[in-house]
C-alpha cells in the first residue's frame, strides 16, 4: 500500500547545524564514541596482525614493516577523515546518512528504479553481509586474548575460545528483543575507557622503534605495493580491515549529529587509533630486530595483546571483550535501522517492528532479521573457528559498500546540488579510485573466505529485486482497468446503494483510484457507510515528517474524502492514531472500520515473471508482516476483501 513517490526537495546542501539532534553537545558527543566508533575501534585487534602476516609471507625486513603502517595511517586519512568525515557528511538527508538515505537523496522526486534502485539494493545486501561478520570477527578477537594470559593461556584452546565466543554471541542476540536503551547509556564511557587505552598501550611501545614514524610519509606505502606486485595487492587488502566501520559515521549521524562525530573522530577516535597503530609496529620492529641478533627466525604474532603488560592483561581482555560487545551491537542495531529504511522505501517486504524504548524511536527490535544474523553468525563462527581466517572475509563486503557509497554521492553531487560533470568528477574519482583499489585488492581473497559475503549479498540483492520487481507486476496487474475514484463518486451519487452510519477507511495504494476493497463492499454487501475516506500511506525519502504535514484531506464529494498519510523512511505509520490525532477534521475516526484489499496470487507459467521468482516472491509475500499490524491499525477494526490473480 505504502509508495515511493515524493514531493519536490530541495536540490542545495543545508547548513551542518539544519536538521541535527537536539541537547548538549558532550553527551551527544559521549554517545556517538560508544555507539559510532565501536567497529572502528576494534580493528586494532587484529587488522596489523593480518596486514603483517601477508607481508611477512616470503620474509619481512624492517622497512616492510614501515610500509605496511603508512598505508594503515594514510587509510585512515584518506578514507575515514577526508571522504566519510569531511566529505559525505555533508551529504546527508536531513541529518539522516547510509546508503539507503543517499538513495533516496540522489533520487529525489523521481521513482527509485534502473541504475540507483540496483545500486541501492547493493549496498544495503553488503551491508548485511557485513552485519554477519563483524559480531562474530570482533568478539573472536577479543577472546582470542586469553591465550596471552601468563600462566593460563594454554588453557584456552581454539575449541574453547569458540564456545566461549559463541556464548557470548548467543546472549548478545538473546537480548536484542529486550531493548538495550537501559545499556546503551554505559557505551559511550566503556569506549571512552577503551580509546584511551588504546592510545596508553600504544605510546608506551613507540620508543621501542622510533623509526616507525617515518610511516606517515606516504611514499612508503605507495612504495610497498609498487614493489611488491600481487602481495602487495594481498597486503592492501589486509589493510582495509583498518577502516571498516567507517560506514556508520554516516550512518549513525541522525542520532547524534555531525558536530559530535566529528569531534570524537579527531579529538579521540583517530589520535587513540594512530598512536596504537603506531605503538605496533615500533613493537614489531622491536621484535624482527630482536629476532635478526639472535639468529632466531621473525614469526607473526598477536601484536596487541602482546604489547598489555601481563600485570594488566586480563583487564585488558576484558575491556577487549567489552568493546567488541559494544561493536557488534552497533552493527545489530544498524541492520534493524536499515531493514526499517528498506521496507519504508519498498525494497523489501513488510516485517514485524517493535519499539523497545518509549523515548528513543532509534531503538527498534526486527525478530526476522535478529534470528537470521544470529544463525548466520553461528555458521561463520564454526565454519571459519578464528579471526585470523575470519579476516579474509571482511573487506569485500566493506569495500563494496564504499565503491557504491561514492556513485550514490556522485548522484547526489549531480542531481540534488547541481554540480556540473567535470566538478563532480573530479571530486568523486579519487575516492572512487582508492575504494575501487581497495575492492580489487580484497577480491583476491575470495577463495580464503572473501566468498561468504558476495553469498549473503547475492541472496539479499535477489530477494531486493525480486521484491521489487513482483510489487511493480501486480501493481499494473490490479491498476488495469481501475475505476477513476471521481467516476465512482459520481456513480454512486446517481444510484446510491443502502447507508449505514459509521465511518469507512478504505486503505489503497492509489487514491485516485476506486479501490478494490470499496468495489467488492458494494459488490457484495450492498451498502455504503455515512463517511468514507479513500486512504494512502506515502513513504517520502526524508527520514521523519513534521506532524503537521502527516495528514491531509481532500473533498471529493458528500459522500467521499482522500486521505494522505505521510511518514518519513526512519517512522513506523501509526495510521489509527493519526486518524484519531486529526480531531474533528475526521470526526468518528476512533470507531472507524478499515477495509483493506487482500488479494491472493497464484504462479503463472504464462504471464509476469519466472516461475523461480513467482516462488520467490510469493513466499515473501505470505510471510510478509500483516498490513494491520504494521499500519497500526487494531484487528478488531478490520475487514478484508480481495480477489485473486495470476502472476
Amino acid at each position: 500500500m505504502a509508495t515511493t513517490s515524493l514531493p519536490a526537495e530541495p536540490v542545495t546542501p543545508h547548513s551542518e547545524t539544519d536538521h541535527q539532534p537536539h541537547g548538549p553537545l558532550l553527551p551527544l558527543t559521549i554517545g556517538a564514541i560508544g555507539v559510532v566508533f565501536g567497529d572502528i575501534g576494534t580493528s586494532p585487534l587484529y587488522a596489523f596482525r593480518e596486514a603483517l602476516a601477508q607481508a611477512a609471507s616470503d620474509g619481512l625486513v624492517r622497512e616492510e614493516i614501515i610500509g605496511v603502517m603508512s598505508l594503515m595511517l594514510w587509510a585512515l586519512i584518506l578514507i575515514v577523515t577526508v571522504k566519510y568525515v569531511l566529505f559525505l557528511m555533508r551529504a546527508d538527508n536531513e541529518g539522516e546518512g547510509g546508503v539507503l538515505a543517499l538513495l533516496a537523496l540522489a533520487s529525489g522526486k523521481t521513482a527509485i528504479g534502473g541504475t540507483m534502485l540496483v545500486l541501492g539494493a547493493i549496498g544495503a545486501a553488503l551491508f548485511y553481509g557485513d552485519a554477519i561478520i563483524t559480531p562474530a570477527l570482533s568478539v573472536l578477537s577479543a577472546v582470542e586474548g586469553m591465550r596471552s594470559l601468563h600462566g593460563i593461556g594454554p588453557f584456552f584452546t581454539e575449541p574453547r575460545i569458540l564456545m566461549i565466543s559463541m556464548v557470548i554471541l548467543a546472549a548478545l542476540f538473546l537480548v536484542q528483543s529486550r531493548g538495550t536503551a537501559s545499556v546503551a547509556k554505559l557505551f559511550g564511557p566503556i569506549c571512552i575507557v577503551w580509546f584511551l587505552a588504546l592510545a596508553a598501550l600504544g605510546a608506551i611501545h613507540i620508543a621501542d622503534g622510533p623509526g616507525i614514524l617515518a610511516a606517515f610519509l606516504p611514499w612508503h606505502g605507495v612504495m610497498f605495493v609498487a614493489d611488491h606486485g600481487v602481495l602487495g595487492l594481498f597486503v592492501l587488502g589486509a589493510v582495509f580491515l583498518t577502516v571498516t566501520g567507517a560506514e556508520a559515521l554516516t550512518a549513525d549521524m541522525g542520532h547524534f549529529g555531525i558536530k559530535p562525530i566529528r569531534i570524537g573522530w579527531f579529538f579521540l577516535v583517530f589520535p587513540a587509533l594512530t598512536i596504537n597503530y603506531l605503538g605496533q609496529g615500533a613493537f614489531a620492529i622491536h621484535a624482527l630486530e630482536a629476532a635478526q641478533a639472535s639468529g632466531k627466525a621473525f614469526t607473526n604474532q598477536d601484536w596487541f595483546f602482546l604489547m598489555v603488560p601481563p600485570a594488566v592483561r586480563l583487564p585488558m581482555v576484558l575491556l577487549a571483550t567489552m568493546a567488541t560487545i559494544i561493536a557488534s551491537q552497533a552493527v545489530i542495531t544498524g541492520a534493524f535501522s536499515l531493514t526499517q529504511q528498506a521496507i519504508q522505501l519498498g525494497l523489501l517486504p513488510r516485517l514485524k517492528i517493535r519499539q523497545t524504548s518509549a523515548g528513543h524511536s532509534g531503538q527498534i527490535y526486527i525478530g526476522a532479521v535478529n534470528w537470521l544474523l544470529l544463525a548466520g553468525v553461528f555458521i561463520l563462527a564454526m565454519g571459519f573457528r578464528n579471526s585470523s581466517a575470519m579476516a579474509a572475509a571482511y573487506g569485500i563486503a566493506v569495500t563494496g559498500t564504499m565503491v557504491v557509497t561514492c556513485c550514490l554521492a556522485y548522484l547526489v553531487l549531480r542531481r540534488r546540488w547541481g554540480w556540473s560533470v567535470p566538478a563532480a568528477a573530479a571530486m568523486i574519482i579519487p575516492f572512487l579510485a582508492i575504494d575501487t583499489l581497495f575492492f580489487g585488492a580484497n577480491i583476491l581473497r575470495v577463495i580464503e573466505g572473501g566468498w561468504v559475503p558476495l553469498l549473503v549479498a547475492g541472496a539479499i540483492l535477489t530477494v531486493i529485486l525480486t521484491w521489487n520487481r513482483g510489487r511493480r507486476f501486480i501493481a499494473a496487474l490490479e491498476n488495469d482497468g481501475a475505476i477513476p475514484m471521481a467516476d465512482m463518486a459520481r456513480s454512486l451519487a446517481a444510484r446510491p446503494p443502502a447507508r449505514v452510519e459509521g465511518v469507512a477507511v478504505f486503505l489503497t495504494a492509489r487514491n485516485d483510484l476506486t479501490p478494490h476493497a470499496l468495489l467488492h463492499n458494494i459488490k457484495h454487501n450492498h451498502v455504503l457507510h455515512r463517511h468514507n475516506y479513500i486512504a494512502t500511506v506515502k513513504t517520502l525519502r526524508r527520514p521523519t515528517i513534521d506532524p503537521s504535514e502527516r495528514l491531509e484531506i481532500v473533498r471529493i464529494d458528500d459522500n467521499f474524502c482522500r486521505l494522505l498519510l505521510r511518514y518519513g523512511f526512519m517512522e513506523t505509520p501509526s495510521v489509527r492514531e493519526d486518524l484519531i490525532a486529526a480531531g474533528d477534521r475526521i470526526p468518528g475516526a476512533s470507531k472507524a472500520s478499515f477495509f483493506i484489499g487482500r488479494n491472493n496470487y497464484a504462479m503463472s507459467a504464462d504471464v509476469g515473471m519466472p516461475l523461480w521468482q513467482d516462488l520467490l516472491f510469493l513466499a515473501l509475500y505470505r510471510n510478509a508482516a500483516d498490513p494491520t499490524d504494521y499500519y497500526g491499525i487494531p484487528h478488531n477494526r478490520v475487514i478484508e476483501l480481495g480477489a485473486q490473480y495470476a502472476i
